[in-house]
């Protein structure tokens, strides 16, 4: 059986993401607030993200945007798109940093776009007013949205036997190891397993498939990068 790592020890790197794009329309005061929040991991996706938006909505007054990229966050930027200064952008980009995903203890969403459209409605909410309007239509978006783990994850291949590759698969499956493919061929079945890129995990897991297979198989390193884990 696979052992069970100590998950207090040197955890892998990991980040909260979007699953699925969200839309989401807040109405104060008769001006309509309409949020689009996308997944995006370069600036230039950023930027393309806001035009398509744009386009959508060429007769809206204002289309503002924030966003976040990154493992730790690094990248951050906001525009108010002719908003008083710091009244649009800032507090969206505050409500992006400052969100707490579903079963996470601290904020960190990030590789994220927020594009607010807001429709004029006639009535002037003043610098307090779009502040927490412009955050309140982020907030929600994100309190709707659906949300997956990006971890830094060490990529395996090991082979097991065909007779033996369901009661394998069954193991591993039952433990955090990700089963990420199954290639079958006349030699076995040759999977590739995703594990956080820890030490104590890799342990784990070297000691896992040292039981499964009685000391006969070999996990062999693919590569390490960030996998987002479903």
């Amino acid at each position: 059986m696979v052992a069970e790592p100590d998950r207090n020890l040197h955890s892998a790197p990991a980040y909260s993401v979007l699953a699925d794009d969200v839309e989401h329309e807040l109405e104060v005061k008769r001006s309509r607030f309409i949020t689009y929040l996308g997944r995006v991991e370069q600036e230039d996706e950023a930027r393309e993200f806001i035009e398509l938006i744009r386009q959508e909505h060429r007769t809206a007054r204002h289309h503002c945007s924030a966003f976040v990229l990154g493992a730790s966050r690094q990248l951050q930027r906001s525009n108010d798109d002719g908003e008083p200064s710091g009244t649009a952008g800032a507090p969206m980009l505050e409500a992006l940093t400052g969100f707490v995903g579903p079963g996470r203890a601290v904020a960190d969403v990030s590789d994220v776009i927020a594009v607010v459209v807001r429709y004029f409605g006639g009535v002037l909410l003043g610098t307090g007013g779009l502040v927490r309007a412009y955050a309140d239509s982020v907030t929600e978006a994100l309190a709707t949205a659906r949300f997956i783990t990006r971890q830094q994850t060490r990529k395996y291949t090991v082979t097991a036997p065909l007779d033996a590759a369901g009661r394998w698969e069954n193991e591993l499956r039952g433990t955090d190891v990700a089963v990420l493919g199954t290639d079958y061929d006349t030699a076995g079945v040759r999977f590739t397993l995703g594990i956080p890129d820890a030490p104590d995990e890799v342990a784990a897991l070297e000691a896992g498939i040292a039981a499964l297979s009685q000391g006969t198989a070999s996990l062999e390193l693919l590569d390490t990068g960030w996998v987002d884990l479903r």
